[in-house]
């Protein structure tokens, strides 16, 4: 499915708004990883695990969302965004928004 954080697609026309979507996923920390992570603050570095947490968690966030978008009928999502926060001590929140639209490839024009 097409998605897009822009509220348009070039290559495609907007049909059809069928309306917002979400898709939310919450992860919990890991107490070695936690440990991990403060020693990569204190030293320097990248936190490599919550990365990876990070990216499997929006990955899923955007799953979530497209099977929601296809609920209503939709072939695309535009205007996506993500939001990011704690619950609890040890927990991470993973919120994806945006617009579930139908979107049609644009035809090329043959005069040009």
């Amino acid at each position: 499915m097409p998605m897009t954080t822009t509220s348009t697609f070039e290559t495609h026309i907007i049909e059809a708004y069928r309306g917002p979507v979400f898709g939310e996923t919450i992860y919990g920390a890991n107490v070695l990883r936690d440990i991990s992570a403060v020693f990569t603050d204190v030293v320097g570095g990248r936190a490599g695990d919550y990365e990876k947490v990070l990216i499997r968690g929006r990955n899923a966030a955007l799953a979530e969302m497209s099977e929601r978008a296809k609920q209503l009928g939709a072939n695309a999502v535009i205007g996506i965004r993500f939001d990011y926060s704690t619950v609890g001590r040890s927990m991470l929140m993973i919120c994806s928004s945006g617009t579930a639209v139908i979107a049609n490839p644009r035809i090329p024009d043959a005069s040009h």
